[in-house]
């Protein structure tokens, strides 16, 4: 029989929470539910290991990530309501507890989601990234895992975006076959969902978070990836050099408006700056799909991204309220220096290698975990 948690029973922070039970774990730490005794609410409580403690480049942009987290109000980020230091030293999160199931698992009980049911979800995705971007916050992991569809407000899916950056504690959440690339104990993406600019190891913009949310946005209207890969270094090729497979031949009998495609064309774009200008961008284009409009708006003519996310909090031209929800089909069933390279023309095993060996030669440790890979 396996030992008992020391937190569960557990009270934390000067007896404001009482740790429940465990719902996750992985190498950075576990998370758990706890009781708000003041509020009488459930929370979420993520720990990392104290032995985290000792890296002071970890604590320090945990401790940076986690504060811009918290000062993230859009009702469709996960809510962080504290973050610190236990007295032995674990650094945690306190943050609002959800109940149902994430996007992948979701897909994968009932099946690929009809454009009506799909689209309503990920323009709401595209605003709470709207919000971190225009706060400087690259998500750099978007994936169906971290995109939670609750129940809120009598309503089955509305999504709450998670780990905006920070390092991933819920390892065993994750699909067969995700590799985790960290550099100072950050995660850097999952293979499946990673930007061209990602797979080479270039700096990331919210253009990068664009093309990860058009590759779930495909994959949740499908049931399958936009490429035919076995391997995760296949995946990382194939998003550099790769035609994506055109959506309306990904399931036979299916398909999707002509505009839909060309959306999801755009937001594939190789190179950043042809991809929308921003995530509100993107989520307007999916609301002209969703208006059952042929060709998009004239605002919305490609225009070249910024290099980075602009410091301003000025105002975004708002994606409008979504209309009534559609009646629901019946359902089948994770501040280092970044390496710069050349683009290349092929991505391959050789040039990974030569990533990893740069990564080293700056003295960042690279963890490369292979989970058992199952073909998709």
């Amino acid at each position: 029989m396996p030992p008992q948690d020391p937190f569960i029973g557990r009270e934390i922070l000067d007896a404001q929470f009482r740790i429940l039970q465990k719902i996750g774990s992985g190498g950075m730490g576990a998370v758990y539910v706890a009781l708000q005794k003041e509020m009488n609410r459930n929370v979420a409580v993520k720990i990392l290991h104290p032995k985290l403690a000792n890296r002071k480049d970890l604590v320090s942009r945990f401790r940076r990530e986690a504060r811009a987290m918290s000062q993230l109000t859009h009702p469709n980020t996960v809510r962080v309501f504290l973050y610190g230091e236990l007295e032995d030293g674990s650094l945690y999160i306190v943050m609002e507890y959800l109940q149902g199931r994430n996007l992948n698992q979701t897909v994968r009980h009932e099946g690929a989601f009809a454009m009506e049911r799909a689209l309503p979800i990920l323009i709401q995705v595209c605003g709470a990234l709207e919000e971190a971007h225009r706060a400087g916050i690259i998500h750099r992991d978007l994936k169906p895992e971290n995109i939670f569809l609750a129940q809120q407000g009598g309503l089955k899916d509305f999504p709450k975006v998670l780990d905006f950056g920070l390092a991933k504690l819920g390892e065993n959440q994750m699909r067969p076959g995700s590799v985790i690339l960290t550099q100072e104990g950050m995660v850097f993406g999952t293979p499946e969902f990673m930007s061209p600019e990602q797979a080479q190891g270039r700096n990331l913009t919210p253009a990068s978070d664009i093309y990860s949310l058009a590759t779930i946005l495909y994959e949740v209207l499908t049931g399958k990836l936009p490429f035919d890969a076995r391997t995760p270094l296949d995946f990382l090729q194939l998003h550099v050099t790769g035609k994506p497979i055109p959506l309306n031949s990904r399931v036979p009998g299916r398909t999707f408006p002509p505009l839909l495609e060309q959306v999801i064309e755009r937001a594939f774009a190789k190179k950043p700056e042809q991809r929308f200008a921003s995530a509100n961008d993107f989520g307007l284009a999916l609301q002209a799909v969703m208006q059952g409009k042929a060709s998009l708006p004239a605002e919305l003519a490609a225009a070249p991204v910024a290099a980075a996310p602009p410091p301003a909090r000025t105002p975004a031209r708002p994606v409008s309220p979504l209309p009534e929800p559609p009646a629901r089909p019946q359902s089948a069933g994770e501040g280092a220096t970044p390496v710069t390279m050349a683009a290349p023309q092929k991505m391959s095993m050789g040039l990974l290698v030569t990533i990893a060996l740069a990564f080293m030669a700056l003295g960042v440790g690279i963890a490369v975990a292979f989970m058992r890979y199952v073909p998709r």
